[in-house]
């Protein structure tokens, strides 16, 4: 039985047959809905990954979001989808704005502190966007005499504070986007997060030949699901769907729809941890 199943039991007992279990499904296929509503929070600004548009909500994250909302019950159309800056992600958890967050959310010791995470689902490096022209970086000292952009309250800006190049000139805006404006406006050197953000970037129609990755692998970046914390079964769920996820060849067929316009090379699907 699904969280869902037993949270509508008492409400609907005697006046309607629960289906207690639900079989595989691909993600065409959309399991019947009671209209419950699950609010899951994603980025609205990376693409590839989480990314708003006029026509809706596109990228890795929202298709495994989607994927893991079916398996717990929930039709596409019974997702509220809540924007989840990097700052904001333990906010929105703790508070119960959202039940879970999908959002490029990389598992480390600091968050764990506050939050419960399902997975990881996706495994994935540190690296650097410039510019095509750009002289190359070829190591991390380098970093210490450029003018580096991330994001508040990203892993990637405290790596570059705390670890890979204290020294170097880091501007935090608020979100990737800001970053890549002031790329392409030469205002900083490069930006700096994760290689599959990156790769969503410099994939996008628009920007074709006005980026590169650099190739330096800085960081490993776990991704895993918000929940609150102590939350195990919330978890448990989710941790099960992952599981199908990449059983069913579903994993393997995101990462070809959403990453086959750049270079970029994603890892194999990491071990989910209980």
């Amino acid at each position: 039985m699904t969280l869902r199943s037993i949270r509508s039991a008492g409400a609907f007992a005697g006046t309607a047959v629960l289906v207690l279990t639900m079989s595989a499904c691909d993600l065409g296929t959309e399991p019947e809905g009671k209209g419950e509503k699950i609010a899951i929070g994603i980025k609205f600004d990376q693409p590839g990954l989480g990314l708003r548009t006029a026509d809706g909500y596109s990228g890795f994250d929202v298709d495994v979001a989607t994927y893991v909302a079916r398996k717990l019950g929930y039709s596409e159309d019974e997702i509220v989808w809540k924007e989840a800056p990097s700052a904001q992600r333990e906010k929105l958890i703790v508070s119960g704005d959202v039940r879970f967050v999908v959002a490029t959310y990389s598992i480390n010791e600091r968050r764990l502190k506050e939050v419960d995470f399902a997975g990881p689902y996706f495994l994935t490096h540190q690296d650097l966007l410039v510019r095509g022209d750009e002289v190359a970086i070829n190591e991390v000292e380098d970093l210490n005499s450029r003018k580096l952009c991330s994001v508040t309250g990203s892993t990637s800006a405290r790596n570059v504070k705390e670890k890979l190049a204290p020294k170097a000139d880091l501007q935090q805006l608020g979100g990737y986007s800001e970053c890549l404006a002031a790329l392409e406006s030469k205002k900083v050197d490069a930006l700096t997060t994760d290689a599959a953000i990156l790769a969503g970037y410099a994939s996008q129609q628009q920007h074709w030949g006005k980026f590169k990755l650099v190739g330096l692998s800085l960081s490993d970046e776990n991704y895993g699901i918000g929940v609150k914390k102590g939350d195990t079964a919330l978890k448990a769920e989710i941790n099960k769907a992952l599981g199908e996820l990449v059983s069913d060849g579903t994993w393997r067929k995101l990462v070809r729809k959403h990453f086959n316009l750049s270079s970029y090379e994603s890892e194999p699907p990491p071990r989910i941890q209980d």
